[in-house]
């Protein structure tokens, strides 16, 4: 009997224009003859499953069900697509475990973990995981540019605690540009994060839980035509990213290492795709994502690709893994 599947996309930050497209990617991929597939519009002024004609038809959350021509559908798993809030900041996952729903992200406790970048960092710090030097600013508080300097050097990025897809953040040169950059990532958030600034490689690294060993797929490098990897960058083609990344076989492995003890560390579900820059020659994280891309321009995608992992395959694992957990 085929599993009725509730694919949830959109969202409440700046990022639900990129979940749908995510989301419909994971509608049209999804195997047919195994699951029923339903759209889910997730916003803040609604809840409705989206049919192929553009009618929609309510959520009843109390119980995220839909009422179809008199007949109640229930879901046997949640697909989340969700990048941002609510889906990638444990939210939607505390919602759904109440309601004893499988679901394909990772945790609550870990999802609003990851979403936090001054916190994972912070967790992370402990068990070896280098990072760059930062400087924690929230709304309110008095900005010191010179202590600012003294912590993090120029240039250096100021970044929006929580946000995704670049929005927030900005490269800073000189003191004078502080305020305006502040100014810029409190739009997004209440509390910043900046960090000095790591001139090398970048790299980002999936690593998912396929077949029931946690795997890391092939790295992929990023090379931006732009200051860093900005909106622009990662959306509108100012970058290259190339995979397999051109690193030494030393780099390789000692990445894909710590993405793989992050992984673990963390115990996360799911997908995640951590992002890091090599400053003399050792990877320094700057951040994880537990709801990539999954457009087939993304990175994520990109890489399950190299590694032989159609999309098919890598959405009905993800269903698959879930449904598992739940057993």
């Amino acid at each position: 009997m085929k599993k009725n599947i509730a694919i949830i996309m959109g969202g409440y930050s700046n990022e639900y224009q990129i979940s749908l497209k995510s989301g419909n990617v994971v509608y049209e991929s999804l195997p047919k003859t195994l699951y029923n597939a339903y759209c889910i519009h997730i916003f803040k002024d609604r809840w409705v499953y989206v049919a192929d004609d553009l009618q929609e038809f309510p959520i009843n959350k109390a119980d995220f069900s839909i009422n179809l021509n008199g007949e109640k559908i229930n879901f046997d798993c949640v697909f989340n697509a969700i990048h941002g809030a609510p889906g990638e900041d444990g939210t939607i996952q505390a919602y759904f475990e109440l309601l004893l729903i499988p679901h394909t992200s990772c945790g609550m406790y870990q999802a609003a973990l990851t979403f936090n970048k001054r916190d994972c960092l912070s967790v992370l710090k402990p068990y070896g995981i280098r990072t760059a030097d930062s400087y924690f600013l929230n709304a309110g508080d008095a900005i010191d540019p010179v202590a600012i300097e003294t912590a993090v050097g120029f240039p250096c990025f100021v970044k929006a605690n929580k946000a995704g897809s670049s929005f927030g953040i900005t490269k800073v040169y000189s003191k004078e540009e502080l305020p305006k950059a502040i100014d810029i990532a409190f739009k997004e958030d209440d509390e910043l994060i900046i960090e000095s600034y790591l001139d090398g490689i970048e790299v980002s690294v999936g690593v998912v839980r396929y077949k029931g060993v946690v795997t890391v797929l092939p790295i992929t490098e990023i090379v931006t035509e732009n200051d860093f990897f900005d909106y622009e960058a990662k959306y509108l083609g100012k970058s290259q990213e190339i995979t397999p990344a051109r690193l030494s076989e030393f780099q390789e492995s000692d990445v894909r290492t710590v993405a793989k003890s992050i992984y673990e560390i963390l115990k996360l579900e799911g997908f995640s795709r951590s992002e890091f820059i090599f400053k003399n020659n050792k990877p320094h994280l700057l951040e994880i994502n537990t709801i990539p891309g999954l457009t087939k321009e993304s990175i994520f995608p990109q890489q399950a690709a190299q590694a032989g992992i159609s999309l098919p395959d890598l959405f009905d694992n993800a269903i698959r893994e879930a449904l598992q957990k739940k057993s």
